[in-house]
This record gives structure tokens, sequence and C-alpha cells, in this order.
């Protein structure tokens, strides 16, 4: 399963707004998207509930996995978003 390794940019971590709009990209892409943080277990990158369970802070690492046609894509997609301050 291709997976990416990044660190949350926003200030505020994967909260509230940052978390709706990484939820709302995840949820978009043809395959399900997770992430988990270091060490944790992977959620359903789709539901801002999941990414708020997370806990993930300003420069926690996460990692982002998907499987199936357009996995790579998908992961790039909301790696982007988790490695930019959404908050800006």
């Amino acid at each position: 399963m291709p997976e990416k390794r990044v660190a949350v940019a926003s200030k505020v971590g994967l909260h509230a707004r940052p978390a709706a709009l990484v939820a709302k990209a995840a949820a978009a892409q043809p395959v399900a998207v997770q992430i988990a943080k270091a060490g944790g277990s992977p959620v359903a990158a789709g539901s801002v509930l999941n990414l708020m369970t997370l806990a993930a802070g300003y420069g926690d690492e996460v990692i982002i996995s998907a499987e199936g046609e357009g996995a790579e894509a998908a992961i790039e997609a909301v790696a982007e978003l988790v490695a930019t301050d959404l908050d800006a």
C-alpha cells in the first residue's frame, strides 16, 4: 500500500478548518484515503471527526495511505493540503 509521511503545517494542527478542508479533499478521491499519526492507528481521512481524534498538532508527522487505482494521486492531493498552513 503506497503511503507518504508529511508534517502538519497548520498552526492549529488538524483541527476545525484545516480538518474540514483535508476531509473534503480526501472524500473527493476515487479511493479511500487513510491517515495516521506516526505510531498510531489509521483513520478514514474523509471524516472531520476522525481527523480531529488524531490530535495531530503543528509539526506532528502523519502517514497518509490509500490502496487501489489512483491511490498515489489521492495520497499526493491530501498530503499537499496537510503540508500547507491552511490557516494562513
